[in-house]
């Protein structure tokens, strides 16, 4: 091959003959490959020269001094004409395109034809590839890797920046398609041949690509605000299962014998929205889902309890997919046992407040529900009192057991429970004085959530399934765990206790019932209720 070197100094000649660069490629050397090329204040002439040859625009064109052991013939070498860099170039020490001489560091930046994506470099990153580069002229590069610290910088700032160019382009953003990915990755390993898979079973930038892909999964475009008025979300249409059960009051569902509740709703369910089911739907967001849920999975798998906080930000990120989960359980009576095999962190109590305040949202926390059932508490013992529905006690839990027990007489619902139930204070609390509690639960009629006081214990379970246990000095706040896990597993109200249900929901939760779904029940108990508070 003949690489024109005609009127160049010996020394000159064998290093650019070595290293396999032609007079052609001179130009697109830069003053740091120079001083890689003829490293030392001994060869400062001979660099400066080639380099004024090449660069004379904003150098000069007045003569070099000679220095002894430099041929004056180079000086006097015509300069070559410029030409184009190929983007890959199998010379290890030439830059992958050719550098404009206006730009301000260009040992620093590269960029491509179309479109213009500058490759990421620091300072540790050029010194890494300068290190790797002397190597390879000792014979020593074949053992020299990247830290796995600047790879990872490496390509997380390189796609930053094509998405940030991308996005300053301003017409219609989208994310950069695999044809710029490969580019990319193609000049990133031509500029840091460190990069290189040595494996020989592919490419060259098949790893290094797989990487930019990765990363670019894993970056999320920011939501957009939600206007001022926003449009109403479209209503589901639920198919409830049919009891045995004839329903001879209130006909507002048809011929089934539950009212919905309201968080499958009626009106507003996580899952059912259209930025939720439009997140589920892409794979993006399923494949960070299925990593949520693995790690939660992990968690729990682990010896030793997990800690809160962890969990607790785990159910945060994952809550849009498990909403989905829940929802496709069809069976009201498997959903229960189902999500608690998938979620066992529900069979703590404070996992499952967490997720009614995700399901209420706008705020909602542990402490305020707390507080409101409290107030509405307050106001509920003077009207069952008035109401001859229950008595007053002077101990805390007797007081309790008694207040929840007459809730469903103080705001009746039409349709009775069914026999084998008894009375309707049963679907929501049971005295069991001796026998065995998951006996009771496999004889229960119904399968909603129900507080069962065993010896100074309470279990709290759904269907046949108990999940979890409290102190019995805790009896006050059953009703909001009951209502927790009407939320959280997406079952219905039974119709016996349908209108206290609907009134917890509105006066303790805060959570609006859709004009169309009060039932007449609903409005004359708020009405008698409110009457009542007025005087």
């Amino acid at each position: 091959m003949d690489f024109g070197y005609n009127g160049v100094d010996h020394v000159t000649a064998t290093t650019l003959k070595a290293a396999n660069i032609s007079m052609d490629m001179l130009p697109s050397l830069s003053k740091d490959d120079l001083r890689d090329l003829f490293p030392g204040p001994e060869h400062f002439f001979r660099r400066k020269t080639i380099w004024r040859l090449n660069h004379n625009d904003n150098e000069g064109h007045e003569s070099e001094p000679s220095r002894p052991g430099v041929s004056s013939e180079s000086v006097a070498l015509p300069r070559p004409p410029p030409s184009p860099i190929p983007l890959l170039s199998s010379s290890p020490f030439s830059s992958p395109v050719s550098i404009p001489p206006e730009s301000p560091t260009p040992q620093h930046v590269m960029q491509l034809v179309s479109p213009k994506y500058a490759v990421y470099s620091d300072t540790e990153l050029e010194q890494a590839r300068t290190t790797f580069l002397d190597k390879l002229k000792a014979g020593e590069g074949g053992d020299y890797t990247l830290s796995k610290d600047l790879r990872c910088r490496l390509i997380r700032n390189t796609v930053t920046s094509m998405i940030t160019i991308r996005r300053a382009a301003g017409d219609g953003f989208r994310y950069p398609c695999s044809r710029e990915i490969t580019m990319m990755a193609k000049c990133l390993v031509e500029y840091y041949p460190m990069l290189e898979d040595r494996s020989g079973t592919g490419a060259v930038w098949e790893i290094v690509k797989k990487q930019l892909l990765k990363r670019l999964q894993n970056v999320t475009t920011p939501k957009k605000k939600q206007g001022p008025t926003p449009s109403r979300k479209r209503r589901r249409s639920l198919n409830f299962h049919h009891s045995q059960e004839t329903a001879m009051g209130e006909t507002a569902m048809g011929e089934t014998n539950e009212t919905p509740c309201p968080d499958l709703n009626v009106e507003e369910l996580p899952p059912s929205t259209p930025e939720v089911e439009k997140l589920t739907d892409s794979t993006e967001s399923q494949q960070l889902m299925a990593r949520h849920y693995r790690t939660l999975q992990e968690m729990y798998k682990a010896k030793g309890k997990p800690n809160g906080n962890d969990v607790y930000q785990i159910l945060n990120l994952e809550f849009p997919a498990r909403r989905a989960f829940i929802v496709q359980v069809v069976r009201e009576q498997d959903r229960a046992a189902k999500v608690i095999e998938a979620y066992p962190c529900f069979r703590e109590v404070d996992h499952l407040m967490d997720e009614l305040c995700r399901i209420l949202g706008n705020g909602n926390t542990v402490a305020n529900l707390k507080n409101q059932w409290g107030t509405f508490c307050e106001k509920a013992q003077y009207y069952g009192v008035f109401k001859k529905a229950m008595k007053p006690s002077l101990n805390k839990v007797k007081q309790g057991v008694a207040f929840i027990k007459a809730l469903p007489s103080m705001f009746p619902s039409p349709v009775p429970p069914p026999k084998k139930l008894h009375n309707a204070s049963e679907a929501v609390l049971h005295v069991l004085e001796s026998g065995d509690p998951n006996m009771y639960l496999q004889k229960r009629p119904i399968t909603s959530p129900v507080c069962i006081i065993v010896n100074n214990t309470c279990i709290l379970a759904v269907g046949p399934t108990p999940l979890l246990t409290f102190p019995i000095e805790d009896i006050n706040n059953c009703v909001l765990y009951i209502m927790a896990c009407y939320y959280t597993f997406h079952l219905t109200y039974p119709k016996c206790i349908a209108t206290l249900l609907s009134v917890l929901q509105t006066e303790v939760l805060k959570d609006k019932i859709h004009e169309q779904d009060l039932t007449p029940s609903y409005k004359k108990a708020m009405l008698e209720f409110s009457s009542f508070i007025a005087d």
